[in-house]
């Protein structure tokens, strides 16, 4: 028995039983191949096979076995062949005896109904012999194409450390052939194109041509896919003859830019032998790679190219792909140079920048983006699509074909970090789809000291793709040429199909996960191997002069050109006497800063008309034929008797902020979990017809013919990944008001590093401005501990303003204050100030991003509505919203002074009034809690000169704003020279954010508002 090959010996046993038979069957499926069981049992069995696909040609595998029942059922519901073809079959007819050929097909004329090559064909029909074999030689050509990438050569270190399951040989393989059978030709199926034009090649050539193409330096792993259009594509790609040969011109251009990206990590590593700075040696195809790519997608039209990336090779690619100035990165390793402008700045290996330049290849003008992103593995990628959504948005390019992203990963981190899954989800859906991403993992085989094998469940690192159907190209990095036509078979796709696609490149880490860092501690044999490995350039270089296609000397001079680049560069940025951070803004917003006064506070209120016009639209169900449901046609209906009373609840507050915003050419995007209808059922801005699916009605984007777009996205049930992406979005264009709202706001810390790391920090770190708004539904209503608290007091904590500091008093205090605050965080208690608030978002004359609790029962509460008057022009958003009743006619009598947020001052009044102490108690909101509103804060202590001060909250005393506010009234009343006590009411401490017994929570709240009011 001959063995056909190293990997043929590799493969799973798929030989085709004798109880098989074949038939064209001539239906809605005609022409389709389809394999027939024995029996139900065997034929049910085998149509879910592999091996059954390249006879079934794009048929349903499941179509047999319903034919089989049908005819169980009713002989007569199939055709006479299929009748009398399982008659036989089931009464143990010896196989190829069980098939009758149907009437009008001639004697000798093959069953399959294509020729076969001479000498196989018995008198009168096809032997099952030949059947069987054929049947083989196409499980064979199936087998490679779906797990071949298993034993493709992928590992230039030959170590092969994945935890790859490579079955042992099946002995029982290629039961059928012998090696005489090597030279025998075979019909080739046409679910393949290794033949090229020829339709028959010997088995021998078969082999061969599979081995090549998927068992050698390129594993493609593709046949997940359920489109027989794309994996038909991709077969073409990889089988067709002679389609993967580069000419000699691309073979230099690969060396030129590997020499570019060798010789920089050389430089620095002479330059700074002690200094940090995440090299790519080991990877060094990854510059070539990305370029390929944007060469590749230039072609096709896509002009603008936003990159996330991690650590590894960033400094690199700014400097070879991105063509950012030299001596710009080098003067980032000199830490005497201050910076000239504002922010901390981050370590290099953190900033992000943006860039346009020609690219020589395509000779078209492009622009690169490199998001900035902290050490946060993977949490930059849900950020990057969204800001490229968001331009694709503002540009028209609705089918992506002028912006694009590009992803690069770590292997340890694209397995196991959740937010790699969160973003791929989102690829696919309206309102987040990028229109295909080309993610590229940068496979070091290991994750920092950790071996694959300890790192992830799965076979390979980039499983997580496959389940949006991208295909992935594993490639071994120290092949160029393979990682090149890989990258030009991705940009393809990508422009062609509009969907991610992975390209891993299996390289290695030629130094520690860092260059001071001693890998040898836990990965001995991997390094000792390194550290005889010769660089990818020396052996491409090598083997490009022994085959003539370049010289020696035309090497070395390449070499040369390139690292007096270097020195020169060098040179210059030693002149640098301080580092700009604005030179690596990865957004900038051109003229969006000129002209406008910064310490200008705007006025935010509008015209009764266009509250009428909005309120009026609002509350309007559409014309025609379109069914609302009963129950909004009521909630529309109350809408409109508040419009005509000129109130404004909640929603209705909402839609003035929202809609007044889009008649000013603002776009607003709103985005989260269930944010269309609301998750209290508040909202209702997509109205559904009740009759016909899809069918769809949004009254905000139906306001005026000049309007801007309204964009209200339910989003997959996502935080982490959703709110990058909004953050992403929201960087893109400042004259937008972007809005990403948590389903409760408890669900907000499921997205805490995207909080953290960019939201909070991402001015101060990398000069980036965001004017995103988080909605966080904040309230204890008994809806126990995971219902209650969107932890403000986390958001507090985060705030960038000193609690010991009095800032300066003057008419500029508001806006100074904001100008250096990271964000606002905000309790509102009234819809005329969220409606406020919101709008100032788009009317101040820069950017932060708005933290807001938002409400639960208010949504409905009598008491919390707003007239019109507070949203008329000359009014505006108050920080602090003072007692206006009976106690502030009388001051000097009032004996105690509270201050709270959000949701408690109604439950605070109400007791207030059962008590009748409305002259004796004085209640004063805080609105804006961050920054503290010190001045109106001053005001009222100082109005109300014999009162106790407290603070009260519904939250525990660890929790909620108490931390934040105590000692910031303390430092004004300290300024005052007032030596006042203050009174902390409210829940005592707990680990739990609030009790699941509503009992409970009913006693507590009765506790606490006892104690308020208690003069």
């Amino acid at each position: 028995m001959y063995r056909l090959g190293r990997t043929l010996l590799k493969l799973p046993r798929l030989r085709v039983t004798k109880s098989l038979a074949i038939h064209k069957q001539k239906s809605s499926h005609a022409g389709s191949l389809i394999p027939v069981g024995r029996d139900g049992k065997a034929m049910r069995t085998f149509a879910t096979q592999a091996a059954a696909e390249p006879f079934l040609n794009g048929s349903s595998s499941v179509y047999v076995e319903e034919m089989y029942l049908a005819w169980q059922k009713n002989p007569s519901s199939v055709h006479k062949s299929w009748d009398t073809f399982f008659r036989q079959a089931t009464a143990g007819v010896p196989p190829g005896l069980a098939y009758t050929p149907p009437p009008g097909l001639k004697s000798g004329t093959s069953a399959l109904a294509v020729p076969f090559p001479s000498g196989l064909v018995e008198t009168g029909t096809v032997s099952s012999k030949v059947i069987e074999d054929h049947l083989a030689v196409q499980s064979i050509i199936r087998s490679y194409q779906v797990i071949g990438h298993r034993f493709a050569d992928l590992d230039p270190l030959g170590m092969d450390k994945s935890s790859v399951d490579k079955y042992e040989t099946p002995k029982n393989l290629m039961l059928h052939f012998e090696e005489k059978d090597l030279d025998r030709v075979f019909r080739l199926p046409a679910t393949t194109y290794i033949g090229g034009n020829e339709t028959s090649l010997p088995l021998r050539e078969i082999i061969k041509k599979l081995e090549d193409i998927y068992c050698r330096h390129i594993g493609v792993e593709f046949l997940f896919i359920n489109n027989m259009d794309q994996t038909d594509w991709i077969r073409k790609k990889f089988e067709t003859p002679g389609i993967m040969q580069l000419d000699n011109e691309e073979k230099r251009l690969i060396m030129a830019r590997l020499i570019r990206s060798q010789r920089f990590e050389e430089f620095l590593a002479r330059k700074w032998s002690s200094e940090k700075r995440f090299g790519l040696e080991g990877c060094e195809v990854l510059i070539p790679a990305m370029k390929t790519v944007i060469d590749a997608s230039t072609n096709y039209g896509v002009d603008s190219f936003v990159i996330g990336m991690p650590h590894r090779g960033r400094l690199n690619v700014l400097a070879n792909v991105c063509r950012k100035p030299l001596e710009k990165i080098i003067c980032q390793f000199d830490s005497k140079l201050e910076a000239a402008d504002e922010g901390s700045g981050d370590v290099k290996y953190h900033l992000g920048m943006s860039h346009e330049r020609l690219n020589r290849i395509t000779n078209k003008n492009i622009k690169i983006a490199v998001v900035a992103n902290p050490s946060h593995l993977e949490a930059v990628d849900p950020v990057v699509q969204g800001k490229v959504r968001a331009e694709q948005f503002y540009r028209g390019d609705s089918e992506g074909k002028k912006v694009m992203s590009i992803l690069l990963h770590g292997d340890a981190a694209f397995a196991g970090q959740g937010v790699v899954y969160e973003t791929f989800h989102l690829s696919d859906l309206p309102a987040y789809t990028t229109h295909g991403t080309i993610h590229i993992v940068v496979n070091n085989q290991i994750g920092f000291t950790t071996d694959p094998r300890m790192a992830r469940s799965s076979p390979y690192c980039t499983d997580v793709a496959r389940v949006v159907n991208a295909p992935i190209f594993h490639v071994n990095s120290d092949d160029p040429e393979a990682v090149i036509y890989v990258c030009k078979v991705a940009a393809e796709w990508r422009a062609t199909f509009g969907k991610d696609v992975v390209i891993d490149l299996v390289c290695y880490r030629r130094f520690g996960h860092n260059e001071i860092d001693e890998p040898m501690f836990t990965q001995p044999l991997m390094y000792k191997k390194i550290s005889k490995q010769p660089t990818v350039l020396a052996k491409y270089a090598n083997k490009l002069i022994s085959a003539g296609v370049v010289k020696q000397q035309e090497y070395e001079e390449e070499i040369s050109k390139y690292d007096k680049i270097c020195e020169e560069a060098y040179i210059l940025a030693k002149k640098e006497t301080a580092v700009r951070n604005s030179d690596w803004l990865d957004s900038p917003w051109s003229g969006f800063f000129e002209g406008r006064d910064p310490m200008k506070m705007p006025t935010t209120g509008i015209k009764e008309d266009t509250l009428h016009a909005i309120g009026l639209k609002v509350s309007t169900p559409p014309e025609g034929d379109f069914k609302v449901h009963g129950g909004l046609k009521r909630i529309l209906k109350a809408r409109a008797e508040m419009v005509e009373n000129r109130m404004a609840d909640w929603a209705l507050a909402e839609c003035f902020a929202f809609g007044s915003l889009l008649q000013e050419g603002i776009h607003v995007r709103l985005s989260g979990q269930d944010v269309e209808r609301g998750t209290f059922s508040h909202r209702h801005h997509v109205l559904h017809d009740q009759e016909v699916d899809k069918r769809t009605y949004i009254p905000l984007n139906h306001l005026s013919p000049s309007q801007a777009p309204y964009t209200v996205c339910n989003s997959s049930l996502s935080e982490y990944g959703v709110l990058g992406f909004d953050l992403g979005f929201s960087l893109t264009n400042p004259n937008a008001l972007v809005i990403w709202e948590a389903q409760f706001g408890d669900f907000g810390n499921t997205a805490q590093c995207i909080i953290d790391q960019f939201i909070c920090s991402g001015q101060t770190k990398w000069v980036r401005q965001s004017g995103i708004t988080l909605f966080l539904p904040h309230g204890y209503e008994g809806m126990g501990p995971e219902h209650s608290s969107a932890r403000l007091e986390r958001f507090l904590q985060l705030s960038s303003d000193d609690p010991d500091y009095f800032p300066l008093d003057g008419p500029n205090f508001e806006i100074q204050q904001m100008h250096e605050i990271n964000w606002f965080v905000c309790n509102c208690s009234t819809p005329a100030n969220v409606f406020h608030v919101l709008r100032r978002q788009i009317a101040l004359p820069f950017r932060k991003p708005l933290i807001l609790m938002t409400p639960k029962s208010l949504l409905r509460l009598p008491e919390a509505r707003s007239s019109f008057d507070e949203m008329l022009p000359g009014t505006q958003f108050h920080r602090v919203i003072p007692d206006t009743g009976p106690a502030s006619d009388n001051a000097e009598a009032v004996k105690k002074l509270i201050f709270c947020t959000g949701k408690v001052y109604y439950e605070v009044v109400k007791e207030r009034e059962v008590k009748n102490l409305n002259s004796s108690i004085a209640i004063s909101r805080i609105e804006q809690i961050s920054p503290f509103p010190f001045d109106l804060v001053r005001d009222e202590i100082a109005k109300y000169p014999n009162a106790k001060i407290c603070w009260i909250q519904e939250e525990h005393k660890n929790m909620g704003a108490w931390s934040h506010v105590e000692p910031r009234i303390r430092t004004v009343l300290k300024k005052l020279e007032m030596p006042k006590e203050l009174e902390y009411i409210g829940r005592f401490p707990s680990a739990s954010a609030a009790t699941g017994n509503k009992r409970m929570h009913l006693m507590e709240l009765a506790s606490f508002l006892n104690e308020a009011t208690k003069v």
